[in-house]
């Protein structure tokens, strides 16, 4: 029996509202009072040079505190919509009054093409028209309201990925997974034309998408809007409005990607559909390398009004409610398994590099991690569409024994912690600790260790589990788990018998692997085992001997030679990122046809073709 590939995690990159992932900039925000001082200085000055702020070899108490207060939850920002004056449309019935008739006048041109049929129109000079309108009508006049839901998970403030790189009329999901898959690239610290060389073309994949499209004015929120709002449709907001476009944008202008592309969409569990699919790729050996990652740009105020139409977020007079005050704490409006009223939502774009780990071998890659299995299941039939349901105790209970199988029962039961979804909806808290406590106690777990990343960012959506990965990845690095500082208190109906809800920061530096866990509407569910580097190098020695692995340890100097630079030129705002419109395109007439295989220009090995079938038995010649 063939030995199954190991998916290793060679690279992590990306953006949320609190920071870029690479560097595990975005972890230290969640821990930041738990850091020495140079790690605190070198997240400062990351986050200072997102939000075009000025560096300084030391930060005063006020820049401290001004950056630090750019970052994680908070109101929505102007460059979103003004939450004190959000537009609305009312609608205006009017009717004579004492038989006198409403009269206008307006441009022919601005005339309904069906008039109303109590309208009456007389021409006037230069193009224009006096319009009488009798009895009962209705006109539909420019409004504003409060917006009931004003916090988000937003970048940092004074952060745009449009500045980065020619991004004209594109939505900023889509801008912002071009900055995102670049940084996981850089920090990959090894050229992208060092794995071409190395790989056929079809080894290499991209699996990316985000839930809900691209609903700004450059996709599909311009796209419905326009007819409404008297303009025109673009050339460019329908097809740069589709969920899978964030995949296409890695593939046509950051990779220049010829290898297997796609996404799954599977609610607020999307990342790890996205990641299982790498996995599996990797473990067959389908592909060697996989670029696995998502964007959502959800905060515009038509995505706020739906979700709110199904109570699920967090409003202004809920959290003034929880807390018996006049104002809404916008920075604690996400309170995962405390006291909460409803979800936060966020915005973000995260990318992971998988690779097996003989070619993360062969190449010196930085190993951060390891994916051993992702499993998904549904909840079975319904009644309501957005309720919980049993799938995620099937993901949970075979994430934690496969785990036991490999690792063995002790890494599982004194050795593990889970990343929770921690959506902070009162309904999640009291199912999705019920869930947990149960598996804690079926595997001998007296007190697990429970960590949601969402109190700091948010939920974003389609790339919630991939917040959750950089955490899990900045955990296995820095030993800190990000405690639910915003929750206050554990509320009484949340289980916890065999749980460890941690208010704050607590340090677990022995930790095997870290489960996350995610839970979406419509019955989507999904837990992944990312097992800790240094267990990951444990059994990558029992696969390689000696010599080899020494070998490889010279390369990685080197790779984390070249990954340091690019940190360095990161923090000073040099974010290098990837855009390659229109270059390196390949003429179809130069492509080099046999009847084995098929060689590409600019790529050293050809793609091979099939020359037998997984079908033996069932073969017809």
């Amino acid at each position: 029996m063939s030995k199954l590939r190991l998916p290793v995690i060679v690279s992590m990159g990306g953006i949320n509202a609190a920071g870029r992932s690479s560097g595990h900039h975005a972890y230290r925000r969640m821990v930041f009072d738990k850091l020495d001082g140079s790690l605190q200085h070198g997240t400062l000055s990351s986050l200072a040079s997102m939000c075009g702020l000025e560096l300084a070899e030391s930060f005063s108490a006020e820049q401290r505190q001004d950056i630090l207060s750019r970052t994680l939850i908070r109101q929505v920002e102007q460059n979103h919509f003004d939450v004190e004056n959000l537009a609305w449309m009312t609608p205006l019935d009017t009717h004579d009054r004492a038989g006198k008739a409403m009269e206008f006048e307006c441009r022919r041109k601005q005339l309904p093409r069906d008039l109303p049929p109590n309208w009456v129109v007389q021409d006037l000079a230069d193009d224009r028209v006096s319009v009488r309108m009798e009895g009962q009508g209705r006109l539909f006049v420019p409004n504003t309201r409060i917006a009931p839901v004003q916090s988000a998970g937003q970048l940092p403030k004074g952060f745009d990925p449009a500045n980065l790189y020619p991004s004209r009329f594109h939505p900023r999901g889509l801008q912002m997974s071009v900055v995102a898959a670049s940084d996981a690239l850089n920090n990959m610290g090894l050229a992208w034309e060092t794995l071409c060389a190395a790989l056929p073309a079809d080894q290499i994949a991209v699996y990316s998408g985000s839930v809900m499209a691209q609903l700004d004015d450059n996709g599909y929120g311009g796209l419905l809007q326009s007819r409404m709002k008297g303009g025109r449709v673009s050339s460019k907001q329908l097809p740069l409005g589709l969920n899978t476009m964030p995949a296409d944008f890695v593939n046509a202008y950051v990779l220049g990607s010829l290898g297997a592309t796609g996404s799954v969409t599977g609610a607020c569990a999307t990342f790890l559909y996205n990641l299982r699919m790498g996995v599996e790729d990797i473990q067959s050996g389908r592909r060697r390398v996989v670029f696995v990652g998502n964007a959502e740009a959800p905060l515009t105020s038509e995505v706020f009004e739906g979700y709110g139409a199904m109570s699920a977020l967090a409003t202004d007079e809920g959290l003034r409610k929880l807390d018996g005050s006049d104002q809404a704490d916008h920075r604690r409006a996400s309170r995962p398994f405390g006291e909460n009223c409803g979800f936060t939502l966020a915005e973000s774009a995260q990318y992971i590099v998988l690779m097996d780990d003989e070619l993360a071998i062969e190449l010196g890659a930085e190993i951060y991690g390891a994916v051993s299995d992702v499993f998904i299941n549904a909840d079975g039939y319904k009644k309501s569409i957005s309720a919980p349901g049993p799938g995620n105790y099937i993901t949970l209970a075979k994430s934690m024994a496969a785990s036991a199988a490999l690792l063995g029962e002790s890494s599982v039961r004194d050795r593990s912690y889970i990343q929770a979804h921690g959506s902070s909806t009162p309904q999640n808290r009291v199912t999705e600790s019920r869930i947990l406590d149960k598996m804690a106690r079926n595997f001998g777990i007296s007190s697990w260790p429970v960590s949601a990343v969402k109190a700091y960012v948010g939920h974003s959506l389609a790339p919630a589990s991939a917040d959750q990965m950089m955490a899990v990845l900045g955990q296995f690095a820095h030993g800190w788990l990000p405690g639910l500082k915003t929750s206050g208190a554990i509320a009484d109906d949340v289980y916890q018998d065999n749980l460890n809800f941690p208010l704050d920061d607590t340090e677990l530096p022995d930790r095997d692997v870290a489960f996350i866990n995610s839970k979406g509407f419509g019955g989507n569910n999904a837990t992944a085992a990312v097992v800790h580097p240094a267990k990951v190098e444990q059994m990558l020695s029992r696969r390689y001997d000696a010599q080899t692995m020494t070998a490889y340890q010279a390369k990685l100097e080197q790779t984390r030679e070249q990954r340091a630079q690019y940190e360095s030129s990161v923090s000073k705002g040099d974010w290098q990122v990837r855009y390659r419109f229109g270059e390196g395109m390949i003429e179809e007439s130069e492509l080099e046809l046999q009847r084995d295989s098929l060689r590409i220009p600019g790529w050293a090995k050809a793609v091979e073709l099939p020359t037998s079938t997984p079908y033996d038995d069932l073969r017809l010649d």
